[in-house]
């Protein structure tokens, strides 16, 4: 179990955590969450002592592997597949080892040092390390043969990707995940939701996407006024209690205020009185000790509305057999060869339409969205805009296109010349830029507030038509809601692409999809784009990636298995008769080992299972619960945990030396 005891951290000046007692249990799925910069990273850095508590501790065993997302990626000519598996470090080493020990001369005892070394391997897993880590790529969005290319070929934002690719291979004890789906698409966030529900290890995940916690933790742990407090549950259940304890705090605060105001009373009117005398220094007295209840506190809510559009041309947009994409000049002769993405589009926008755009990742919805807001030209067909047409775009390079040395003031002073200053100063106060921060520059502002400047520019133009390609990236939850029901309550046309389910859910009525190079309906929700997507989508491409269902020979794999070798053909029956007897020598010795690894595991399995029985006994024992047994009950439970953990990875194990077994023959 993780453990904080009395835990205080203060960065520079700013006080972060103050005497935090809290404990997480093994196994424990966590959501971490609080405002910004109350202290999320900065208990990330103490788990991997990185930080240290200026005092108390944080206690979780010594034994315990963690992983985390690294938050650089050296540009690197190591492949895609080779960097991701790195991150299973245990095996890197057993490999480094194998080769140290292969290089030396050899002798009896180094041959059965490496004999040991093969069987070290078998037990770590080797024989499927290249399918788990494409597996682990498949999901994330990369294709076969992205997994062959240099990390340095990436963009910053799949190299992400191959950071967690990486923690996520890493066979970890505690996992830490710090916005891991900031940089996935609706599909692979999708896929990462289901991997991680099935993490045997404990998880403490940052998240501002709420579907993505519920779906994940069975705990939220809340950084609030320098405190951090557990509640059983996941997001959503969290929401349920904070606002009952609010409703209690409230009232209790009302109860103290009502007692105060009722012994002040007292005193102004008897204090004087000689025969009051006593009872008013008692009360004065009850008064001093009376403890000030904290004044009710919530996170300030943030909230604003897109104001009614100016007009509302029907239709606003029809495309015609459309087919968007991308003109490259070649760079000798300066010709133009076309790049089509998605093809034969025949698509219109009414007035009201309330979208929300499907597809997996390189599908081109960004591709179609960048078609319709008329940053690239269609290649062909027609489109056509209604009269009056006002478009709001929204996507991550809008946020990048602001200029860092310059306020909230100047970019909006810029969109909207002639307006009052006063004017322009009260709708950016409207979304959190108060007093000095609407005339600084921007520079050191966060993502969330650099979107917000981004969502108010917006805003202030009076759109009939929003279109927004993942607008929720770097918003923290408050600003996610805010932004949520503002377009829940926008008058215009929406068309979104966003892995926020929440927001999708709650903003959208109609689903299109790009799939294949084309634009079509998607007739259900987004369960039904689930289960579309792990049985039209992943299923292919687990297809792919298991083709041959032995791993390779490649020096990526530790400890390829011999394929079965084939009968010889006919010919003279005696050498015919020799060779099959041969042939069979051969693979019973290839079984043996297999066959081999299969009893050892069997006799764990009987073991554990013994000392689960065992325990069981143990804590079937009501005496067991006494207030006098409590330690003794705190072992018993993670004793449990980790024998549950041991026993399906062992039982894993064995169905896959089982499946070894059968693929030989």
């Amino acid at each position: 179990m993780i453990r904080f005891l009395q835990v205080v951290l203060a960065r520079g000046t700013k006080p972060l955590f103050d005497n935090v007692d809290i404990t997480l249990n093994p196994g424990d799925k966590i959501g971490l969450i609080g405002s910004n910069g109350a202290g999320k990273s900065s208990l990330f850095a103490m788990l991997r002592g990185e930080l240290h508590p200026d005092q108390g501790s944080i206690e979780f065993p010594a034994k315990w592997q963690l992983a985390h997302v690294a938050q650089e990626t050296p540009a690197l000519d190591r492949t895609a597949i080779d960097y991701a598996i790195d991150g299973d470090t245990a095996l890197r080493k057993l490999e480094a080892q194998l080769a140290e020990l292969e290089a030396q001369p050899e002798s009896m005892e180094n041959g059965i040092a490496i004999g040991e070394m093969y069987g070290a391997l078998a037990d770590a897993d080797a024989y499927t390390v290249r399918p788990r880590g494409e597996q682990l790529l498949l999901g994330l969005g990369f294709t076969i043969d992205q997994m062959e290319q240099s990390v340095a070929s990436f963009s910053g934002g799949w190299r992400m990707r191959l950071n967690l690719a990486q923690a996520l291979m890493c066979k970890s004890d505690l996992l830490l995940l710090d916005e891991p789906t900031n940089h996935l698409d609706l599909d692979a966030i999708i896929w990462l939701e289901d991997w991680l529900k099935r993490y045997a290890g404990t998880l403490i995940i940052i998240s501002h996407d709420r579907d993505f916690l519920d779906g994940v933790v069975n705990v939220i742990a809340h950084i609030d006024e320098r405190k951090l407090k557990r509640y059983s549950g996941n997001y959503s259940a969290f929401e349920r209690q904070r606002v009952a304890q609010l409703i209690l705090a409230q009232s209790a605060i009302e109860k103290q205020t009502r007692k105060r105001d009722h012994l002040q009373s007292f005193i102004s009117r008897f204090a004087a009185k000689a025969s009051k005398a006593k009872q008013a220094q008692s009360r004065i007295k009850a008064l001093a000790k009376m403890e000030e209840l904290a004044p009710l506190r919530a996170a300030a809510e943030f909230s604003f509305e897109f104001r009614e559009p100016l007009s509302a041309p029907n239709p606003m947009l029809v495309m015609e057999d459309v087919d968007c994409g991308y003109r490259i000049e070649s760079k000798t002769d300066h010709s133009f060869t076309e790049k089509k993405i998605v093809g034969d589009v025949k698509f219109s926008l009414q007035i009201g339409q309330r979208i929300g755009l499907l597809g997996v990742n390189g599908a081109g919805k960004s591709t179609l969205i960048k078609t319709l807001v008329g940053d690239i030209a269609p290649l062909s067909g027609t489109m056509l805009t209604g009269k009056g047409l006002s478009i709001g775009y929204f996507a991550q390079h809008q946020v990048e296109m602001l200029r860092h040395n310059e306020s909230p003031l100047w970019h909006l002073a810029h969109i909207a010349p002639g307006i009052r200053e006063q004017e322009l100063r009260n709708f950016l106060g409207g979304f959190n830029f108060p007093g000095n921060m609407v005339t600084s520059p921007i520079a050191p502002f966060s993502g969330g507030e650099k979107a917000r400047l981004a969502l108010a520019m917006i805003v202030w133009q009076r759109p009939n038509l929003l279109l927004l390609d993942e607008p929720t990236n770097h918003l923290d939850l408050e600003t996610r809601e805010a932004l949520t029901d503002a377009l829940a309550q926008f008058e215009g046309t929406l068309v979104v692409v966003s892995h926020d389910r929440h927001l999708l859910r709650a903003t959208t009525d109609q689903f299109i999809i790009v799939a294949d190079g084309k634009l079509e309906p998607f007739d259900g929700d987004l369960d039904d784009y689930k289960d579309w997507l792990f049985k039209n989508k992943l299923a292919k491409a687990n297809a792919q990636a298991n083709e041959p269902a032995l791993p390779a020979n490649k020096k990526t794999d530790a400890l390829p298995l011999a394929k079965p070798i084939p009968v010889a053909d006919k010919g003279d029956n005696k050498e015919q008769r020799r060779k099959e007897t041969e042939d069979k020598q051969k693979l019973a010795a290839q079984r043996k080992p297999i066959e081999n690894q299969i009893k050892k595991l069997e006799e764990q399995l009987a073991k554990l299972n013994s000392k689960k029985h065992a325990l069981a006994a143990q804590l079937e024992d009501s005496a067991i619960y006494n207030d006098t047994n409590k330690e003794k009950l705190k072992g018993l439970l993670l004793d449990q945990a980790y024998l549950v953990k041991e026993l399906g990875e062992v039982e894993a194990s064995w169905l896959e030396q089982q499946e070894y077994l059968e693929a030989v023959g």
